[in-house]
This record gives C-alpha cells, structure tokens and sequence, in this order.
C-alpha cells in the first residue's frame, strides 16, 4: 500500500500540466474541461508543447484528512518483498525505539518532516505510465484521498540482539536433574516470542541463536549454565582421550553409547555442535572438534573467579588443563579476556564483550572507564561487532576517540570526560 501511495504521490508532483491542474481543488474540478484546462496553462505561461497530453484534474475526497495516512520510503529491495506478498514487520515495545524488520534485515525508522505537501491519490499515474499507455483519457479525474507533511524513512542498522542472550540468560539450563530447573518461576521463550521481543529479523534472531549455543528444549530456547556446559565438556574430552580418538575425528554414535547414561543423549550431541564441526564419512556422523573454541572456554572456566590472573602463571595452569594435543594461545581469547601488560607482574583478566553495552557511545565509555588509553589491537575485538554495514573499526575509532602516540605506538583515548 505504501509503495503505491509512493508512486501516487510522485506523479501528483510531477510534471508542469499536472502542477496546473491541481488548482482545481474548488467545487466543479471534476468537470473541467480541456478549454478550461488549456486557459489555465495560458495564464500560467505555460507551453502545452512541452508537457504530456494527459491531465490529472485533482479535487479532495469526502474522506480526505491529515494525521490518518503515513508515507514508508522503500528502497526498492524493500519495495520487491511486499509485491512479492512478503510481510514487513515493526518490531519494539513501548519503552523501545521502533525498527522495521524484513525477513533477513533490520532498519531504524525515522520521521522526515517535508516542506512539501504529499498527496494520497489512489489510480494516479505517473509520466512514465502515461506515456507507455496512449489510449489514455486526455482528463484524468481523481480524488485525493488523503495528504500527510511527512513520512518514515528508514535506516540499515545493527540488529539489537543483546537482549536475546538476556532473556535467555534469565534462566539458564543447569541439567534434567536441576531442581532450580523444575521449581523456577522464571519465563521460558518460543521462537514466537524471541520474534515478539527481541528487535531484529527472523534470520538475524536464528543465527543469534546459534552463535551463542543456544538450543531448544521441549519447545523453548534455553542457554547451557556455564558450569552445566563445561561437565558437558568434560565428559567428551575426557571420552576422547581414552578411546584416543584424533580431535578431527569423533564419532557421534560411540559418545551418545558411552555417554547416554550420564546426560541426555540431545545434550551430549549438542556439546559436540557447539565446540565441533559436523560431518558425514562413510555414512558415519563424525565430528571434527575446534580447538580454540575448547580452550577458550576453560580458560573463561579457570578465569571465571579472579579479579586478576598474574599472565604467566595463568599461560601455565591452562595449557596443562587442555586436552591433550591442544594448543592455548592467548589470540584465542580476543573478545573474552584483556591483558595488562603496564602492571608487574603483567596480569589478564576476564572481560566479555557481551556483558558491555550495545549502545554505541556507552560501549566506548565503558571501555574508556575500564582502561584511559587503548591500542588498535587491543581495542578492535571489544568493538568490531558495532560497524555497521561497510564501516571499518578505524572509522569508529575516528568518531569516538582521540589518538595520540605513547612511546612510539599509536593510542586511543576518550574524546569526552569520563566520570
């Protein structure tokens, strides 16, 4: 509907001739006549030569007023999802800044006044139509049927997706024999629901769901508790190493055999989803499990309960507590734990970059609060899920902080008082 409002509009504000007639808005517009119509042109001292032969003659409908139509300024991908039958859907609670969502896409919506009067006028036809059609009626006449100083424009944005690990993490899953699990008063969410309340498409909310290894239990979606998770783990590492199957190798019918009777047979397949890679051989499922997702979790496991980890007695306690034939690096912790290279002895501690902000500006306030003076390197992992399509770290950091060298390496710092 609003994209042939759109259209409508545009050919009402069109061309010369059509400008003209829309000064027969008085009683008796319907009726005018090319004489009156080609009098008018005169007295406007304009060339009929020079316009399109057919004229619209516009007069306001019975039902014609402001304030009951909104304009919704499509680009044309938007435009081809609803003459495709598709749905567009406005997503955000009362307290929310609304976001127009598509199947795959989310958008800011903002109102943009206009010092142009829009004009709704169903069956209007724009030059381009009057031209391919030329057994049209030399006098068009319509009726406006309503007229709006603005409309909504719409904004590719990041989808708001921190509310979904929020919501889940309400009430995390702590195993079949949790009582907390059986007694919680807590909500559980359907898929439904997550598409009611969290503000970003259908496929941006699934592939969420997957990147934080979420998965569904009798109908909801539930997040692992992190202790829940790492027995998980430990169960298949260990079964691992005494059946000395290769990491790249692990077959699923051996560990739901051996491991079935300790935990759900749907919760081990879903450890080994979450820290492996799925794949047929011989007709086999095997997985092929990741390395540096492995040890990036026990190293959040053993970082967990310190304030602060002297850095090399740290590198020593988890390398020993990896399984065996994986290698720990500290590049496997970007986004999950930061170094302190100024302090002696040096430090790391735990610091995710889910529990910051999602807002812009507060994210970087709060990195600014954490640490005065950041390198690229060390900033970019905490700040790289806030570009925007086509935008690069280097323009955020441009836009939120101000560089300097410090010893003969290039800083960022706040470019406002942090208190």
């Amino acid at each position: 509907m609003e994209a042939a409002a759109g259209r409508g509009m545009e050919a009402v504000a069109g061309r010369g001739m059509e400008a003209v007639a829309r000064s027969s808005e008085r009683a008796g517009a319907a009726m005018r006549s090319r004489a009156e119509v080609d009098a008018t042109l005169q007295t406007a001292k304009l060339n009929p030569a020079e316009l399109l032969p057919a004229v619209h003659c516009l007069s306001f409908g019975p039902q014609a007023g402001g304030g009951e139509c909104c304009l919704l300024q499509l680009e044309p991908g938007l435009c081809a999802e609803l003459e495709a039958g598709r749905s567009l859907i406005i997503r955000g609670e009362k307290d929310e800044h609304a976001v127009l969502c598509s199947k795959d896409k989310t958008y800011d919506m903002k109102i943009a006044d206009t010092s142009n009067m829009l004009l709704f006028v169903p069956g209007c036809k724009t030059p381009e139509e009057l031209k391919a059609d030329q057994a049209s009626c030399n006098i068009i006449h319509s009726q406006i049927a309503g007229f709006s100083k603005n409309y909504w424009e719409l904004r590719r944005c990041r989808p708001k997706l921190k509310k979904l690990r929020t919501l889940l993490m309400e009430d995390p899953y702590e195993g079949p024999d949790s009582q907390k699990d059986q007694t919680s008063t807590f909500s559980k969410y359907t898929t439904e629901d997550l598409l009611n309340l969290i503000q970003a498409s259908e496929e941006e909310i699934l592939h969420q769901l997957q990147v934080i290894d979420a998965c569904k239990i009798k109908g909801y979606w539930r997040i692992l508790d992190f202790d829940y998770e790492m027995k998980l783990l430990n169960h298949v590492t260990q079964l691992i190493d005494s059946e000395s199957w290769p990491l790249s190798k692990v077959p699923l019918c051996a560990c739901l055999e051996e491991l079935g009777s300790l935990e759900p047979r749907e919760m081990i397949e879903h450890i080994l989803l979450s820290y492996g890679r799925k794949y047929v051989d011989d007709g086999e499922v095997f997985f092929e499990m990741h390395e540096d997702k492995i040890c990036r979790a026990i190293a959040q496991m053993l970082l967990q309960n310190a304030v602060k980890f002297n850095l090399s007695e740290f590198e020593e306690v988890w390398q020993q507590s990896v399984p065996e034939g994986m290698t720990a690096r500290l590049d496997q912790l970007q986004g999950l734990a930061l170094v302190d290279r100024s302090s002696r002895p040096e430090t790391i501690f735990l610091l995710k970059v889910e529990d910051l902000p999602e807002d812009n500006q507060e994210r970087f306030n709060s990195l600014f609060g954490i640490r005065e003076k950041w390198t690229e390197v060390d900033i970019t992992p905490y700040i790289q899920d806030l570009c925007a399509e086509k935008q690069t770290v280097g323009a955020l950091l441009t836009k939120y902080a101000r560089s300097s060298m410090l010893n003969g390496v290039k800083v960022y710092n706040s470019r406002r008082p942090i208190s």
